[in-house]
């Protein structure tokens, strides 16, 4: 069975978004082995400048990456579109080889350039959303591209 991976910097704050994520996970679980892993985000000055704001991507990233597994997929404004079509293919790839796939959230400041370079790096949208309401949305295609793949009419 494919192990769909999410790696995120930050943790889900609110009640609801945990909620949202909950009932994804809870439909993933036919489909796939299903985790969230969370890295602390790591902490900056009121005003931060550029290099702190790098030094700290740097960091996230190298814990971003020690926990990857299989086919990266860095979620960036920078990557390419990927529709709900798209998706279901990516996860058919991941399933047939190497078996695992993962997908990297980063904080309000973005991804380190290693990790955008350590894969297939996406974007849902060239909207600019929170991280928390991207994993939401991640968890919800996750679910929509299976769906896809098994042929029912939840994607219309």
């Amino acid at each position: 069975m494919l192990l769909v991976r999410l790696a995120c910097v930050g943790r889900l704050k609110e009640e609801y978004w945990r909620q949202a994520v909950a009932e994804y996970e809870k439909r993933l679980r036919p489909f796939c082995r299903f985790e969230i892993l969370e890295i602390g985000e790591s902490r900056l000055p009121d005003s931060p400048t550029e290099g702190d704001i790098r030094r700290a991507l740097e960091r996230e990233g190298e814990q971003l990456l020690q926990k990857s597994v299989g086919l990266l997929c860095p979620l960036c404004i920078e990557g390419r579109l990927l529709d709900s079509p798209g998706m279901a293919a990516l996860l058919g790839q991941a399933m047939q080889s190497p078996g695992a796939v993962t997908f990297f959230i980063g904080s309000s400041f973005g991804l380190s350039q290693q990790v955008k370079q350590s894969g297939k790096g996406f974007s849902m949208s060239p909207m600019t959303f929170p991280h928390q309401l991207a994993r939401v949305m991640l968890c919800e295609q996750l679910y929509r591209g299976f769906q896809i793949q098994a042929g029912t009419k939840y994607h219309k």
